[in-house]
C-alpha cells in the first residue's frame, strides 16, 4: 500500500549527490511583507518604502533579504531537516535576484556531503538549496549542515564525505541588482551617514537594544515560513526532550539580529551574500537577544564607485548585553551567552 503520510527523511535516506525537489512553491505577497515587518521592526529604508527603493532603481520595495532567505529554506525544511537535531551552520551563500510581492519562489537541493557521527545514532547531512522565482533566476543559493538522526542506529554509515567550502564568497561573485545605482543616496533617510567609507577593519559596533523572544512570534514566524519541524512546533513532543520546551526557530533570531543591527549598520541596504554561521546555544521563548558586529573586510566591486561590500560577522547574545562583546573564552569555547556566531556581507553606499 501507498505511504501517505510523509515522517521525514532520516540520515540513511540521503545519499551522495541526491537532488531533492521541494514541495509548495511560494507566491509571496504584500501581506507576506507586513506580517515581517510586524515581527522584526526592521527600519531599512529599501525594503519599508517603494519611493526610496525607486530613488536607487529598484520598480518597487524589494522584499528583506532575510525574508527571501527564510522562504526558501523553509521549503526544505520537510525533506532535509523534520528529524534534525540541529541545524549546525552555513556556507557560500548568495542572494540573486531581488524578490517582490507578487513573485513565486521554488527551491531544491542537492545532498554534497554525509558524515556519521561519533555516536551512531546521528549523522551530519550537508546540501546545497537553490531557489528560484517564477522566471527561474537565482534569488538565494546556499550550503547549510544538519545533524539529523538515524531510523536504526545500526544501520551501516555511508563513506564520509565532507564538502570544502570557501571561507568567503568573493567580491566577483556578489550579485548588484540590475539598475541599482546608489549616485543620490539620501543617508539622512536611510537614518545614518555613516558609509562604505567611514568604517574600518576590525571596527566593533554595539548594536546597543534588546529584543525579548515571545512563543506567539516565533510560533508565527515559523508558520510563515512554512517552516514544519517538530522541534519548533509541537510543546508536547518537546516537553520529554533534554531541553524540555520548543526551541526558537534559527531564522527568526537571525531576522531579530539583523533588525538589531540597523542600530550602527543603517546602510547596509542588500544582504549580499552569507560567508559562514553557527547557531551555538539554545534559544528559548523568553529570552532577550543582544548583538554586537565586527567589520572583518573591505571590498571594492569592479565597475562601481557607488558600492562597496563589507563582510561583517555579527555575533548574538541571550539575557546578556554586548557593551564587552562577548565572543569566545580563552580556551576557544563560545561563551555560554552567545547563540548565534554569523558571516555575511553586505552592499554599502560609498562616497562618491
Amino acid at each position: 500500500m501507498m505511504q501517505k503520510a510523509h515522517r521525514g527523511n532520516f540520515f540513511e535516506d540521503f545519499r551522495l549527490g541526491q537532488e531533492l525537489v521541494h514541495a509548495t512553491p511560494r507566491t509571496i505577497t504584500r501581506g507576506d511583507t507586513a506580517v515581517y515587518l510586524a515581527l522584526y521592526g526592521a527600519r531599512f529604508p529599501v525594503h519599508c518604502s517603494d519611493v526610496f527603493a525607486r530613488s536607487l532603481g529598484y520598480p518597487c520595495a524589494p522584499l528583506d533579504d532575510w525574508l527571501v532567505f527564510h522562504m526558501v529554506f523553509g521549503r526544505t525544511v520537510a525533506d532535509i531537516s523534520w528529524n534534525a537535531v540541529s541545524n549546525l551552520g552555513y556556507a557560500d551563500g548568495r542572494l540573486g535576484a531581488p524578490v517582490y510581492p507578487g513573485d513565486t519562489v521554488s527551491t531544491t537541493s542537492t545532498v554534497i556531503g554525509l558524515r556519521e557521527t561519533s555516536s551512531g545514532d546521528t549523522g551530519v547531512v550537508y546540501v546545497r538549496s537553490v531557489g528560484v522565482n517564477q522566471n527561474g533566476a537565482m534569488v538565494a543559493d546556499y550550503v547549510r549542515w544538519v545533524m539529523v538522526r538515524k531510523r536504526d542506529p545500526e544501520a551501516p554509515a555511508p563513506d564520509p564525505e565532507v564538502p570544502q567550502l570557501p571561507l568567503a564568497v568573493s567580491a566577483d561573485r556578489l550579485v548588484v541588482p540590475d539598475g541599482v545605482r546608489l549616485d543620490g543616496y539620501d543617508s539622512a533617510m536611510a537614518g545614518s551617514l555613516a558609509l562604505w567609507d567611514d568604517y574600518t577593519v576590525g571596527e566593533r559596533l554595539d548594536h546597543v537594544e534588546g529584543a525579548t523572544v515571545e512563543q506567539a512570534e516565533q510560533m508565527m514566524v515559523t508558520r510563515l515560513y512554512q517552516n514544519n519541524a517538530p522541534v519548533h512546533l509541537n510543546a508536547q513532543l518537546m516537553k520529554d526532550s533534554r531541553f524540555g520546551q520548543r526551541l526558537v526557530m534559527a531564522g527568526h533570531i537571525i531576522s531579530v539580529v539583523r533588525a538589531l543591527s540597523f542600530n550602527g549598520l543603517a546602510n547596509g541596504f542588500r544582504l549580499a551574500a552569507i560567508n559562514g554561521g553557527r547557531h551555538t546555544a539554545p534559544v528559548f521563548a523568553g529570552d532577550t537577544l543582544y548583538a554586537w558586529s565586527e567589520v572583518l573586510d573591505k571590498a571594492t566591486l569592479a565597475g562601481r564607485t557607488d558600492i562597496g561590500a563589507m563582510q561583517v560577522r555579527s555575533v548574538a547574545t541571550k539575557n546578556r548585553s554586548c557593551e564587552e562583546y562577548p565572543f569566545k573564552n580563552g580556551d576557544g569555547r563560545y561563551e555560554p551567552s552567545v547563540v548565534l556566531d554569523l558571516d555575511y556581507t553586505v552592499l554599502v553606499p560609498r562616497r562618491t
